[in-house]
């Protein structure tokens, strides 16, 4: 599982799987750029606004920045540079592939978790009701800002054999196979997407060398997810009295772990153009999450809580 000599970008690497992704990718010895908009840096003239605590905030409103991933990829022992990148910006973008060409001469993984618009989705609201700005903004986040990193980003992947794509997602192929119910149109397509954007660029790839997949975590036990439910990593099980279900969820450095593993692996390259969730990520390597279990979400989605039955993880995790 060692990357010693492989550099890295995150991008969208603020929080949740992708902040533990950067993480683990820099633990395994990869240098790491970690991309997105909230940083404790400057903004560009015009581009944001500093708030109270010194944090230039994206949309999604959050503290957490791309510093504080690359704290952690240091304190993991790895490498880490923040860049501050609006993914939407074509020409942020491009600067930032000429800078990492510029200091590094390559790129061998480029994980893609862009997004940011849960605050967008419209829970159950059909695409008549739902705001048409919303619904944009999704689509904008979702795919507009992936093809752009692509666009800038994969000249340089492509310069040397073995490099690798991720596209993060939230599903696997089979499940958004089907509409999402509950969610909402605009939702369902942004991520749905990752799936044709893997097997699109796992073609325009292979005659390089380089392999495209999309990968999904499941019930992720995100910062925002772990203040939703009004607990902490330490005491996350206090939220099953609100949602039993919640027993089957992950932690992010489950998907972290498992990234990092199929980005070491040479023989990676057969799953190409496929979607690759956490739990058979982390049975092809052994992996499991912080507190020594190995959570089979998806698996316990389908027979378990889209069936009706009441929570129950034996056998799942």
């Amino acid at each position: 599982m060692r990357l010693e000599g492989k550099v890295a970008l995150v991008a969208g690497g603020t929080r949740g799987a992708s902040r533990a992704i950067a993480t683990e990718l820099g633990r395994n010895g990869a240098t790491v750029y970690v991309t997105g908009r909230t940083s404790a840096a400057p903004p560009p003239a015009g581009d944001g606004a500093r708030t109270s605590d010194g944090i230039v905030r994206s949309e999604v409103g959050r503290a957490e920045t791309i510093e504080g991933t690359v704290e952690l990829i240091t304190e993991a022992g790895g490498r880490g540079i923040a860049v501050r990148t609006d993914h939407l910006d074509p020409g942020q973008v491009r600067a930032l592939a000429e800078r990492v060409d510029t200091e590094q001469g390559r790129l061998d993984i480029l994980v893609d978790g862009l997004w940011g618009g849960d605050n967008y989705l419209g829970w159950e609201q059909p695409v008549w009701e739902h705001s048409l700005a919303d619904s944009l903004r999704m689509i904008r986040l979702g795919i507009d800002a992936h093809i752009i990193t692509s666009h800038h980003l994969l000249p340089l992947l492509i310069r040397n054999p073995g490099g690798l794509l991720v596209e993060m997602t939230d599903g696997t192929a089979e499940y958004n196979s089907r509409f999402r119910v509950g969610t909402s149109l605009a939702f369902y397509v942004a991520k749905a997407a990752a799936h044709h954007l893997a097997m699109g660029q796992a073609h325009e790839l292979s005659g390089y060398g380089c392999t495209a997949v999309a990968v999904t975590p499941r019930w992720l036990r995100s910062e925002a997810m772990l203040e939703h439910y009004d607990v902490t990593e330490e005491n996350w099980r206090d939220a099953l009295s609100q949602v039993p279900h919640f027993a089957i969820s992950e932690t992010p450095t489950f998907t972290g772990r498992a990234v990092a593993a199929f980005a070491a692996d040479p023989d990676r390259d057969e799953f190409s153009g496929s979607t690759l969730n956490s739990g058979d990520l982390a049975k092809r390597y052994g992996i499991d999450d912080v507190d020594g279990s190995r959570p089979d979400s998806w698996r316990y989605l389908d027979e378990v809580v889209d069936v009706g039955k009441p929570a129950d993880t034996t056998g799942y995790r």
